[in-house]
């Protein structure tokens, strides 16, 4: 398959493909790519130990707080100007430019002793370090068929997860030598990356590698002004921000909640495990399924199985409860995400601002999952139990308008 391939009719073959055959039949770029992410994502470990970090040198719990914090603002920045970048110059250049300041930048964490500069170095890494995001979901979206846009997303979940899953245990046994090699293991993963990035894309096609030129160059000034003045993408992004907002609890309220119902931090544990156990067995599988449907629909399933899986925490069943409740929000996850989070953002716009659509959905989730933990405990402070029941119904919502919000694709000329 070539670059040009994308831009033809997909066939009932083509869209028929599963896992494996899209796996096969994707340029070695995109297989490439995947590779990468899985590797990123195995040796990303600055915001799993940076509080751990901080702490052990010496600074307050505070200022630990502080810096995760300000982590995640040059995130959300970070995803903005990686989505811009993506569309001026290219998805290549973004990727081997954002990676390979991350890998120069991170061991410098292990030279500052005042946290001012500290805090400007942990913003610079966060926005440095996601900038390639938008750019690396750009290219892939490029390098293969919209029609296998779902299953080729499923993977690179599955890898995400993969890494973040296995990433913590190998940082956890990096530490026990010490933070040096967790810092420079980091830097390292991050460079292998860009490493990938760089060979991978070289020559991938037009518009990965370099600038268009000619005419189509001086297509390239739109801003995201353009993706504002988009009323349903905007309606989207709105969906996207309470979707994240309600997903999220997982992590910063359900630790309260199965604290709260006298079960042990092993229970939460394996809650957080039984999401990791879903989406790693049957992401693909339901991939498989699910790129048949009308986008419309598998996103909207995804937001509204997250809606009543969240709700159900509510329910007085114990530890039982926690379980059903979670395997409903999870497998919601492998049936809307890859659609909701990937593959739509990326079809969303024309190809010359795919970038910053991307970019804006990406700072979005990246928004929701900063505000909902702050909400979420708020709520759960004054209303308990009821907290659920009201994530619930913001996950209607946001149901709502993800239906109002993404546009159904046009029908495909027949061969």
């Amino acid at each position: 398959m070539t670059a040009s391939d994308t831009d033809r009719p997909d066939t009932q073959e083509t869209a028929k493909a599963g896992a494996l055959v899209t796996w096969r039949e994707a340029p070695a770029a995109a297989r490439m790519l995947v590779i990468g992410t899985f590797v990123h994502r195995l040796g990303s470990f600055l915001q799993t130990f940076l509080v751990l970090y901080l702490t052990h040198r010496g600074f307050s719990d505070g200022q630990a707080g502080t810096a995760l914090g300000v982590y995640g603002a040059g995130m959300v920045f970070g995803v903005l100007v990686g989505g811009w970048l993506s569309d001026r110059l290219s998805p290549r250049t973004t990727i081997v430019g954002s990676t390979t300041l991350t890998a120069l930048l991170l061991p410098a964490m292990l030279y500052l002793h005042t946290i001012g500069p500290m805090l400007v170095l942990v913003a610079l890494i966060g926005a440095v370090g996601q900038a390639y995001r938008p750019a690396s979901t750009s290219a892939l979206s490029k390098l293969v068929p919209e029609s296998r846009h779902v299953m080729l997303f499923a993977m690179v979940r599955l890898a995400t997860n993969l890494g973040t899953g296995i990433g913590p245990v190998l940082g956890a046994a990096l530490v026990m030598v010490s933070y040096q090699l967790l810092f420079w293991g980091e830097a390292l993963a991050t460079l292998g990356f860009a490493l990938a990035a760089f060979l991978a894309l070289r020559g991938g096609g037009v518009g990965l590698s370099h600038p268009k030129g000619g005419a189509a160059g001086k297509e390239e000034t739109g801003s995201y002004l353009e993706v504002l003045r988009d009323r349903r993408y905007l309606m989207f992004l709105c969906a996207l921000l309470t979707t994240s907002a309600v997903y999220i609890q997982y992590v910063s309220t359900l630790p309260l909640a199965v604290t709260a119902a006298g079960l042990s931090v092993m229970s939460y544990g394996i809650l957080v495990g039984l999401n990791g156990v879903v989406v790693v067995a049957f992401e693909l599988l339901v991939a498989k399924r699910v790129q048949h449907w009308p986008r419309r629909v598998a996103a909207v399933t995804g937001v509204v199985l997250t809606a009543v899986g969240v709700a159900a925490y509510a329910l007085p069943w114990g530890m039982a409860g926690f379980v059903l409740a979670t395997a409903v929000w999870s497998f919601g996850e492998t049936v809307g995400y890859p659609t909701l989070f990937f593959a739509y953002p990326a079809q969303a716009g024309p190809r010359r601002l795919r970038g910053r659509y991307l970019g804006a959905s990406n700072s979005v989730y990246g928004l929701g999952c900063a505000i909902g933990p702050v909400i979420g405990t708020a709520v759960w402070s004054g209303a308990g139990r009821g907290l659920w029941l009201w994530c619930g119904a913001l996950g209607l919502v946001a149901a709502i308008m993800t239906w109002a919000g993404v546009v159904p694709a046009r029908p495909e000329p027949k061969e």
